[in-house]
């Protein structure tokens, strides 16, 4: 199933090589910039099949993807598991949950992103939706790139783990050779 995956997101432009600065401040030679594949509802469906295969007996009431990258996301999971799908968003640099967009007390949430490397949107979000009653029950994505050790606090549901190595800006091999950084994400560096 991961290589069915990797080919969709290699077809669609969404799985980059090359010399990248992520939104954590690290550099790394892979991206997923996963805009471009959802940007073809049929291979957004397509990738995000083996997701809610995995998710459906969860008991989820609600998807909840943090704006930008769990946008897309949330609806199409949403739209796959027959359920509400909303997002929350950052205002003055904070995550909220706005436009009306409301949390029953207890109910049961799982939180939708494109790509999670660092967690820090998806735990930002989980902070914002267990202030408001939530159970969060984990978090799903497209691609789950984050580097060994890294832990969200929650179970994570991928359609594709990915190992991309990650470097300090200082100890990059590709800027010890001279090779210029892109900055493809959303998110200002932090």
């Amino acid at each position: 199933m991961d290589k069915q995956i990797i080919d969709i997101l290699k077809e669609t432009e969404a799985f980059l090589e090359g010399h990248f600065l992520l939104s954590s401040g690290k550099h790394s030679k892979g991206y997923v910039q996963c805009a471009k594949v959802l940007r073809f509802p049929d291979k957004a469906a397509k990738v995000l099949e083996p997701v809610v295969d995995k998710i459906k007996g969860l008991g989820i009431e609600k998807v909840v993807g943090p704006a930008m990258g769990g946008v897309i996301v949330s609806y199409e999971l949403g739209r796959q598991l027959g359920k509400e799908a909303v997002f929350t968003e950052r205002k003055d640099g904070q995550m909220e949950l706005r436009r009306g967009f409301e949390i029953i007390k207890g109910e049961k949430v799982i939180i939708a992103e494109d790509v999670v490397t660092t967690g820090k949107s998806t735990i930002e979000t989980k902070e914002v939706l267990e202030a408001l009653g939530a159970e969060v029950v984990g978090v799903a994505c497209i691609a789950d790139r984050r580097p060994e050790g890294v832990e969200v606090g929650m179970p994570v549901f991928s359609a594709v783990k990915l190992n991309i190595e990650t470097f300090d800006a200082s100890d990059c091999p590709a800027c010890k050779a001279g090779e210029p950084v892109v900055k493809p994400g959303s998110r200002g560096n932090m």
